[in-house]
């Protein structure tokens, strides 16, 4: 199938990029550093590992998906790839696809690495039960949901600009989508129909990052690190809200790519 061959070979073209190596050693440095703060903090080391081991992997999973999301398309068109691609019997739809779906095989396979790092330095640091690594599942489930929204946006900057503004857009989009309930509430707070409706709207159509750093009002790494139970209905409806803000931005992609004249 042309776009499990088009997975494949994106896989392997990320997989030699070095920028991936940097931030995987850093996170794990990192990561590594947070047993040295755990010791500082006596009977609280276990939680202090959890806690910047989980934000690490959030921040630097995050910037994996820009940096490389950003070049999906603009590498292939540097390369002059592009051309030897659609001259074959490749539809745009299965190239944007494949890309994407790479991309997200690379980023969870990073995230494993990086995750398999957190669980050797509770291991190395004992006294964390069967039940405080299964607590730290939920929590990574929904941080993959994160990159993989932050991939899709980074995606569709990528098949119009360059990739200096695509990660400069990205990066953007991702710090407001962090406040992004702040930003409903800012719209209600003047006596302007006007200003409110523009809030409104930007709320609902910019991605909303906080549905994938809190549940029910709840930090999901506090929760992990206090071995908190996390409420799986509300992980479903963010999942459900993923998946359609991917598919939607996929669709955006699509149309826009399709429309460009690579003569």
């Amino acid at each position: 199938m042309r776009v499990l061959a088009i997975i494949r070979n994106t896989f392997r073209e990320n997989v030699r990029d070095k920028i991936l190596y940097n931030l995987i050693l850093f996170a794990l440095i990192m990561i590594a550093i947070s047993i040295a703060l755990g010791n500082l903090t006596l009977g609280h080391e276990n939680k202090v590992i959890i806690d910047l081991g989980l934000s690490c992997i959030s921040i630097f999973g995050t910037l994996i998906a820009i940096f490389v999301g950003v070049s999906l398309v603009s590498k292939e068109l540097e390369k002059r790839t592009i051309y030897a691609i659609l001259a074959k019997p490749v539809r745009r739809w299965e190239f944007i696809l494949g890309k994407y779906l790479g991309l997200l095989l690379t980023l969870f396979v990073n995230l494993a690495i990086m995750s398999a790092g957190l669980m050797f330095a509770l291991l190395y640091q004992g006294g964390t039960s069967f039940m405080g690594y299964v607590w730290l599942l939920p929590a990574i489930y929904l941080i993959s949901l994160s990159m993989a929204v932050t991939t899709a946006v980074a995606m569709t900057f990528s098949t119009f600009s360059t990739p200096t503004l695509s990660t400069l857009f990205t990066f953007f989009f991702w710090v407001i989508g962090r406040v992004n309930d702040d930003l409903l509430r800012f719209g209600q707070l003047p006596d302007s129909w006007l200003l409110g409706g523009i809030c409104q709207v930007l709320y609902y159509a910019l991605p909303n990052v906080s549905n994938f750093e809190s549940i029910n009002s709840r930090n999901i790494i506090s929760s992990a690190a206090y071995y908190q139970p996390i409420d799986l209905v509300a992980v479903a409806w963010a999942s459900l809200y993923g998946v359609l803000y991917c598919g939607i931005l996929l669709g955006i992609s699509l149309s826009i790519f399709s429309r460009r004249d690579f003569k």
